[in-house]
This record gives C-alpha cells, structure tokens and sequence, in this order.
C-alpha cells in the first residue's frame, strides 16, 4: 500500500480525474475507490470524541423547531428522533457541547401510562440529533411520545409497533411518497396524509433536493425558495433538511406514523452513482459531497444505529415483516449501482445497457433481495425502491427509448432477479417506486414484449409531493406511451401520495392526488384505485374520481424532467466557470 498522506494522494487523483477540467465518469470510480474508505469516514471521525455536559441548557430559542418524528418499527421496538436546533437554518444554533434529551413513551396522549423513559446525549458530531432505540414494547401497539430538554418539551409524537413475525394478520393500511421539491410547491398533500389512519409511512427517496435557489425550476413556477447555494458541505446539507422539516404539514406526518426511509439521487446529487457524481466534479470533492450528504441524511431519519454511515458506506437496505401479511425488502438502488449506460439520459438499449455483468443493486444487496424472497413465508413480498422497474418504453415502436437511470438501464440486472421471481413461482411481488414524479400502474411480467406472458406481480408508481409542479390530468404524450406499453394500466400527472390497504387475499392501491402545489389548501382526491389478486388477470381498475380545478390535459412530455434537471446543471456550471457537459 502506498504510505504517501492522504492529501497527496487525493491531488494526485484529482489531476488525474480533472484534466483541464475534463471529467471522465467511467474513470472516475476507480479513482474514488482508493480514497473512499478514508475520506468517506473523515466527516464523522475527525468529529468524534468526548464533550463538555451541559446539564442545565436554556435555549435563546424553542429547540424543537424540527418537530418529532420515529421510524424502523419492529414488533418490540421502534426509534424516536429528534434534533435540537434553535437556529435551524444557521448550523442548528447549538454550542460545541453535549447536551441531555429525555424522552418518554407512553399508551396515552396525556402520558399518564408512561411504559419508558430515559435520557440520550445530543452530540455536535450529529448535529444534536437523537436516534432513541426503544425496545421491549408490545406488537401491533400505538404508543404516544415525547422530548424534553431543559425546560422545553417538544411536541407529542405517535408511533406503531409492527405484528409479531408470522402473526395471523388480516390487514393493513400504509402510504407512501417521494420527491420533495420544496421550491416546487407547498407540502399540501402530507397534511392530508396526516390525517389519514395508517399503520405506517414509506419514503422512496428525494426526501431533499440539493440545487441553490431556482436553479431547478417547475413548469409551473417556484413559489418557494431554498435557503444558501448549492449544497456541498456537511453544514449545507444540515441547513436543507432543517429547512425542509421545517416545513408544517411535513412535521405533522412524521408525528403522525412510524416512516420507513431510503433515498434516491439528490440527498446527495442528481443522478450520482455510486460515486461517480453528475459531471463537473474531483474526486475529492464528491467524495466528501456523497460522505456529507450521507451523514446529514442520517442526522435527521429515524433510523439505527445499524445505518450510521461507516467509512465508505451507509447501510441503507434492511427488512421489515409486517406479521404473516407482508415482508418489505427496503432496497438502495443508488449507492452499489454501475455508471449509467450510454452517458445516461433516455436512450436506445444497446450492448452497453445489455451487459450481463451490469448491477443495479450491487452483488450482496442483490444476494440478500434473492434471499429474502426465497425464505418469505409472508403473502406479499414487497420491494420498496426508487427507480421504474417495468419496461418503459417513450420513443416507438422501432426506435425504443428507456431511462438509462432506471431498471431499463440495467436490464440484466432485472433479469436476474425476474427468473428468480419466475423460479420459485411467485406471484405476490409488490414493486413500490417513485423517482419519476408521476403515477403509473403496471402488470409485472417475465416477458414485458409477448401479451401472454406469466403476470408475477404488479408495480405502484407514486407521483411526487411536490416535484414537477401543478401537473396535470394527462400530458401531451400519455396516450402515446401507454399505447407502446400494453402492461401500463393507468397514468396521472397530480402530485399527493399513494395508500394500500392490504389483506392476504387482496392489494389495493388508492392514487391520492391535489389539483395544485403552487398555493396551499387544495384538496384531496382519490384519483384512480387498483387492486392485484394473484392472478393471471393482473391489475383491476376499481374506482376513479375527475379531480375538480386542475389541468387536464398539459404540454409536457416524459422528456422534459430530465430536460429541466440539465438546465439546473447548466445554471450550476456556469456559477462555478466550468462548461456544461465537462
């Protein structure tokens, strides 16, 4: 091993990853690799160590501001969250000093059946976060919580304990979301969900997005504004997920349900993998931006300490067993991947996006996902991921156009796990996917180009909170696109959220959608609603609602995401003096 410091050698692989600019993304990795197992753990390491106690903190300002939220539910346990951050926007406001965070859990909203209780040290090093891991509690429990540090209580959260594994459960209720532009619209359709009765919430990523202020712009107009550049510091990426939670109608959704997370892209930066970034950056810079962005992610998730970032990785895949109902295998499709195929973006396949040795998941991910639902003795086995799984095609006929960013892109990749599917005769796969800021239904199917090929399941495409703007009904090449696409059963363009409600027998999925983001208030309406049964019928359209005040039918078409995330790479290159493209 070379013994030169480790300054030297990330300018050595900076040169040689940036001449005159120039990036390469397919060599970037091996570049990374070298240095990412010191560099990705320096943002914690360098922090860590003991603190001064300050046993009796008075706050200049409420230390709550970013609410309650708990997460990971186990049949015996769950994680309580919170931050202390009395100047959210600004670093949090905290001293350089540890500081004592008691909590209780409780069967009441009033506390007066207290079950446990303790206190846990918020730290600088995590930005005075609190991940508490309570244990010992009762399945299939609703039990209320709450903080308090000095004087100041925080508000009271709820939470659910799972149903004890292989439990005889007859059904549940859950939602789930993704893709949260905050300048894109306001986060109407989770105080909606907050008042929904769920067991439940799963977030598929892009929980925040890492452009400076309108950088990314809405077809429909920002109406609200980041606060600071583009993030690329641990302290940046701390002040987005404060100003994001922040938010109210975010706040009461997470005090509202336990939530399962992962993340997608921009966490850390649009269309990153692994650790090869967009375009336009050193090694050294993106692999502390990726290292940053993974630190503050777990800062404020309700997450274990299982997931604290270590080294070069954090780990994000783990499962859950929602008694004898359902087994959800929470996937990363982001940090394991291989570079995109084709320089990314909507492409032909090609030899390059055909590889067979190409993953999507990284091998061990995809030797647990086998793993799991080769031993699953649940009635549904769920993947809750981020990206299109179904075959996608928006060209034509003869000139086939797929995202290289999507499971499209990766085809052997999906392959692998679709003989599996087919192996073992399954037919409860449940795919959950956001990524695409729309709502989409689909047959899953062995052979998505023969009609009659074997049906194994079926994937919810949810619409994005925000990202993407008002929206409409349809856009101009909707008719087109599920033409091309028999397997594609349904289509809209709203922003909310999606709710399944689930027994052994029966997946229903309820598409609920506002007319608009740009002004708070719309309402909330179930726009169409599916159920899948285990049969060779597939997906069955059991309701549908006209949404009242919105646009029915726009100009967009599939392309312009992906066109409007190059105009924010534009506006970016030209801030920082490198051309776009390099």
């Amino acid at each position: 091993m070379d013994e030169r410091p480790m300054d030297e050698w990330v300018k050595k692989l900076t040169e040689d990853s940036l001449k005159k600019n120039k990036l390469n993304r397919r060599t970037f990795l091996s570049g990374a690799g070298k240095i990412a197992g010191i560099s990705l753990g320096l943002t914690i390491a360098q922090s860590l160590g003991s603190y001064e106690v300050n046993a009796a903190p008075k706050f200049r300002n409420y230390p709550f501001t970013l609410g309650v939220a708990s997460g990971d539910p186990l049949a015996d346990g769950v994680v309580l969250w919170t931050r202390l951050a009395p100047d959210p926007l600004n670093g949090g406001g905290m001293p350089n000093q540890a500081v004592p965070v008691k909590w209780e859990i409780a069967e009441d909203e009033r506390f007066k059946k207290i079950v446990q209780k303790g206190t846990e040290l918020a730290r600088p090093n995590l930005a005075h976060s609190v991940h508490v891991e309570v244990e010992g509690l009762k399945p299939n429990h609703v039990y209320f919580y709450r903080f308090k540090s000095g004087y100041e209580f925080s508000p009271v959260g709820k939470t659910k304990t799972l149903p004890r594994k292989g439990a005889n459960v007859k059904s549940m209720t859950f939602a789930f979301a993704s893709c949260q532009q905050y300048e894109h619209g306001f986060f109407t359709a989770y105080q909606h969900m907050s008042e929904e009765e769920l067991d439940f919430v799963v977030h598929l990523g892009d929980y925040i997005y890492e452009y400076g202020p309108n950088e990314y712009v809405s077809p429909s107009g920002n109406v609200r504004t980041h606060s600071g550049p583009e993030i690329m510091t641990l302290e940046d990426y701390r002040n987005r997920h404060a100003q994001y939670r922040s938010d109210g109608n975010l706040k009461a959704a997470h005090a509202a349900f336990p939530w399962i997370v992962t993340w997608d892209d921009h966490e850390v930066e649009n269309n990153y993998a692994n650790m090869i970034p967009e375009k336009g950056q050193s090694v050294e810079a993106f692999v502390k931006r990726r290292a940053a962005g993974y630190q503050a992610y777990y800062e404020h998730m309700p997450l274990r300490r299982s997931s604290l970032p270590h080294g070069a990785d954090m780990l994000l895949y783990r499962d859950f067993t929602y008694g004898n109902l359902a087994m959800f295998n929470v996937m990363d499709t982001r940090q394991y991947r291989d570079d995109q195929a084709n320089g990314d973006g909507s492409k032909p396949p090609t030899p390059e996006s055909q590889d067979p040795n190409r993953t999507l998941t990284g091998i061990e991910q995809e030797r647990w996902l086998l793993r799991n639902l080769g031993n699953s003795k649940a009635h549904w086995n769920v993947l809750a991921q981020q990206v299109f799984f179904a075959q996608r095609n928006y060209g034509t006929a003869e000139a086939p156009r797929l995202s290289m960013d999507a499971w499209d892109g990766y085809t052997a990749s999906r392959e692998r796990i679709t003989n599996f599917i087919q192996s073992k005769n399954l037919n409860n796969i449940i795919v959950l996917t956001g990524d695409v800021h729309a709502s989409w239904a689909c047959d899953l199917k062995a052979d998505y180009n023969d009609s009659s090929s074997n049906v194994f399941g079926a994937e919810f495409v949810g619409t994005s909170i925000t990202s993407g703007g008002n929206g409409a009904d349809k856009r101009s090449d909707t008719d087109k696109i599920l033409g091309l696409n028999a397997h594609i059963k349904f289509f809209n363009d709203y922003r909310g959220y999606v709710k399944c409600t689930v027994t052994p027998e029966e997946w229903r999925t309820d598409y609920k959608v506002v007319p608009f983001v740009t002004s708070p208030g719309a309402a909330i309406s179930t726009r169409a609603s599916f159920v899948y049964q285990k049969d060779q019928n597939g997906l069955q359209q059991v309701g549908a609602a006209a949404v009242a005040e919105g646009v029915k039918v726009s100009r967009e078409v599939e392309e312009d995401r992906n066109r409007a995330h190059g105009k924010a790479h534009e506006k970016q290159m030209k801030k920082t003096g490198v051309e776009a493209g390099q």
